[in-house]
């Protein structure tokens, strides 16, 4: 088996074991009838920015050129903080996408994925985002009608709990179990005069829980570049996240988004 292409985002299915595919223009390839096999990945040197095509030297969030990532809504400081998102101001970069991607209903929940996280997401994403952290279990716990209210939302959390995934950690081996439905009512319960101030609704779902296609987690998490090892070969243990777990390192395939890459097959282990 040999694949050359453009590296971008697994794909995911949550079924009982967490299906992971690679998509490549000549369609989806099953990453996990990978597992316990070596493989030879190489990066061709070519980078290719997502948004206008070009071939670049260096990508920035994940996956764009640098004149891309200054003039694109998606690459705005309010992604990655959504209470400062400002298309009720008229200064949204693109206000098209802005009405596509933040002013939908959006979700607050709680997940395990190195620990008790609050985060957010589109509702159309779940549960795909909590597949992406690598969460063994997540609970939708509020939901609103944009973005921006959600950002202030998880703000209120936040001053309780973290709202970001130790990726070496999650890495490493499964969380302890949390109970999410006592930490949302006790939440919500401290929280509750703080929550009258937005508009949202409090959702009364199950946990969700994922298990993914993992062989063996490593004792020692060491990060993989295509920048500086264009070329390596190793026996894939697992997948989790967005992450490619061999017996020498990780590779956080998102990062490496517009990479041509081949990956070649050497032989199963036994």
């Amino acid at each position: 088996m040999k694949i050359t292409g453009l590296l971008s985002k697994m794909s995911t299915k949550s079924e009982e074991i967490v299906r992971y595919t690679l998509p490549f223009q000549e369609g989806h390839f099953d990453l996990n009838s990978l597992l316990g096999k070596e493989i030879k990945l190489t990066h061709s040197g070519k980078i290719i920015c997502g948004n206008c095509s070009k071939q670049i030297k260096k990508s920035y969030a994940e996956g764009y050129c640098y004149p891309c990532t200054m003039k694109l809504a998606a690459c705005d400081l309010c992604i990655l903080k959504p209470e400062l998102c400002h298309y009720e101001k008229g200064t949204c970069r693109e206000p098209t996408w802005g009405e596509e991607h933040c002013l939908k209903p959006h979700t607050i929940y709680l997940a395990n994925s190195s620990g008790l996280k609050v985060g957010i997401t589109r509702k159309v994403n779940v549960p795909y985002r909590w597949i992406d952290q690598g969460a063994t279990e997540a609970l939708p716990i509020i939901e609103v009608s944009d973005r921006l209210t959600s950002g202030r939302i998880e703000v209120l959390f936040k001053k309780h709990i973290a709202d970001k995934t130790d990726w070496r950690k999650m890495l490493k081996g499964e969380p302890s179990p949390i109970d999410l439905n006592e930490w949302k009512e006790k939440l919500l319960k401290e929280l509750e005069g703080e929550l009258e101030n937005h508009q949202y609704k409090v959702l009364n779902e199950s946990v969700q829980k994922f298990h993914y296609p993992i062989l063996k987690y490593p004792e020692k998490v060491s990060s993989i570049s295509l920048d500086k090892t264009p070329e390596f070969s190793g026996v894939l243990l697992g997948i989790k996240g967005q992450y490619l777990i061999f017996d020498h390192g990780v590779l956080n395939v998102r990062s490496h988004t517009g990479y041509e890459m081949t990956l070649e097959e050497i032989h199963a282990t036994t």
